[in-house]
């Protein structure tokens, strides 16, 4: 009984140690295979993400080292399944059935030879070939780069998508040399596959590519009246005529080309650089170019007479007009057309007026001239027609439209206040400063509006209204006209003095 017992101790601790140690097994599977995982994410993370659905829908991918595949068929009434590694040999076995070289051809190549060989020798066998997952691989990147380094990529990434990150201000783009792993070079033309969509130079990468980024020679700037503006890279040979007609997609068709202007630093004649005027016979004899030399295109448009509309107006910001206040006025410079009425014009910048523009005193100053203008009826008459045309140098004045109250007479501050609605004279007379006492008895004031007609100080305050503070004040004439009298009398008394003392 003992020794049943003792071997059926034993069993059991040998079988707790089995399942532990399956267990342990099992967490250090789980964990390789999370290192691996990780270590697959860190490879992909600067590539695009294989994906076997895009590989077996696209006619130009190519068996790549590293594939994994899936072969499936019936072997009677036995299903048949099991993966295809490709390795660098690139010889793939199919089931015991062959061995075939899938080197250099597509997937669609070796998906119709692998179903053949299997159906030939399971008719109806039902066969699949599938791709579970695309190799990722790297290629080797030096040259005019950043720094030589080995990206990994897969093979439905193409040159362009690869480079980005590498490249200098100094890269070319249009002398990329691809060498294959079997030695043979191919120079790629980026700008070509980007600008004429020839994909042909733009390659998908292979397993063992070598790519070397060539040095820029010619870099050079265009603006202003072309289709394309930008910085291009010019080939040899490569010049004026090439680069507006061809990459900046010729003039547009405000192009003024008689006035085109060219900055040039490299091989300048000045130390500092300098610039170079051409016209359009330049373009014809396609005038050479320097390095970084910069091309501006003027527009007919910027030959457009000029005017200026000043005083209680706007300026632009974004789309917002900004207001400046009456002790810093803005002035506004605008292009016009010959011909144009004042009506269009102050119809189309209708956004730089505000409610401190006074619209119905605006005036034209043109030479010495002053033209007194309406503006009112031009922002709300859509019919309406100014008799007035607009000249080169005119200058259209905004004045200010705000509203004042002035207070005049015995208060301590007379002067011109703001208009505030719906206060009474008081409030006024308060903000200058108050009456004075010993000049203004009995807050005596005289209220007149803006036509001279007096007010009750019960009556409302309407703007440009004149409060004046009487001097009524006993004291006031007294300190006013005592020092007259006492003049007067001590001249008075001195003369009857003097007609006494001859008297006698």
């Amino acid at each position: 009984m003992k020794r049943a017992f003792f071997i059926f101790f034993i069993l059991t601790t040998c079988l707790f140690s089995y399942a532990q140690t399956a267990s342990d097994l099992q967490v250090l599977r789980d964990s390789q295979s999370l290192k691996q995982n990780q270590s697959i994410a860190s490879m992909a993370k600067d590539i695009e993400l294989p994906n076997p659905i895009l590989a077996m829908s696209n006619p130009n991918y190519y068996i790549t080292a590293g594939d994994i595949y899936v072969l499936g068929y019936a072997a009677g009434t036995t299903p048949v399944t099991y993966e295809l590694i490709v390795d660098s040999s690139y010889k793939l076995r199919v089931s015991n059935l062959a061995v075939i070289d899938v080197e250099g051809k597509t997937y669609i190549e070796v998906k119709n030879q692998v179903e053949q060989i299997v159906s030939k020798n399971y008719p109806l066998s039902g066969v699949q070939f599938v791709l579970k997952s695309p190799a990722v691989f790297t290629v080797t990147l030096k040259g005019e780069v950043s720094a030589t380094a080995e990206p990994q990529t897969w093979a439905l990434q193409r040159l362009s998508s690869l480079l980005d990150p590498y490249l200098t201000s100094y890269s070319s783009t249009r002398n990329i040399e691809i060498i294959s792993k079997n030695g043979k070079t191919t120079t790629y033309d980026l700008f070509k596959a980007s600008r004429n969509g020839d994909l042909s130079q733009d390659p998908y990468l292979r397993p063992g590519d070598t790519i070397h980024i060539g040095k820029l020679s010619r870099s050079v700037s265009i603006s202003g009246a072309v289709e394309r503006p930008g910085t291009y890279e010019l080939l040899e040979g490569e010049n004026l005529k090439d680069l507006i007609e061809v990459y900046g997609s010729g003039l547009t068709p405000k192009a003024d080309p008689s006035r085109i202007e060219l900055e040039r630093y490299v091989e300048s004649t000045y130390a500092a650089g300098e610039k170079i005027f051409f016209n359009s016979k330049s373009i014809e004899n396609n005038e050479k170019l320097q390095n970084l030399d910069a091309i501006s295109i003027p527009q007919i448009t910027d030959l457009s007479p000029v005017m200026f509309i000043e005083g209680a107006v706007g300026v632009f910001s974004s789309e917002d007009a900004v207001f400046v206040s009456p002790e810093n006025t803005n002035k506004v410079t605008i292009q016009f057309n010959k011909g144009e009425n004042y009506a269009s014009l102050v119809r189309r910048y209708k956004s730089l007026f505000s409610a401190v523009s006074d619209l119905y005193n605006a005036y034209i100053i043109r030479g010495i001239e002053e033209i007194p203008i309406n503006l009112n009826p031009i922002l709300y008459d859509a019919s309406f027609v100014s008799e007035h045309f607009i000249e080169a140098n005119d200058t259209l004045i905004i004045p200010f439209r705000q509203y004042f109250v002035t207070v005049s007479g015995a208060v301590r501050a007379p002067g011109r206040y703001p208009y505030i609605p719906d206060r009474d004279w008081s409030y006024y007379v308060s903000l200058a400063g108050g009456f004075h006492k010993t000049e203004n008895a009995n807050n005596s004031i005289v209220i007149k509006d803006i036509l001279g007609k007096t007010l009750k100080k019960t009556d409302p305050i309407t703007p440009e209204t004149v409060i004046e503070a009487k001097s009524n004040s006993f004291f006031f004439y007294f300190n006013l006209y005592s020092p007259i009298v006492v003049t007067t009398l001590s001249v008075i008394t001195t003369f009857l003095s003097f007609l006494a003392l001859t008297a006698k």
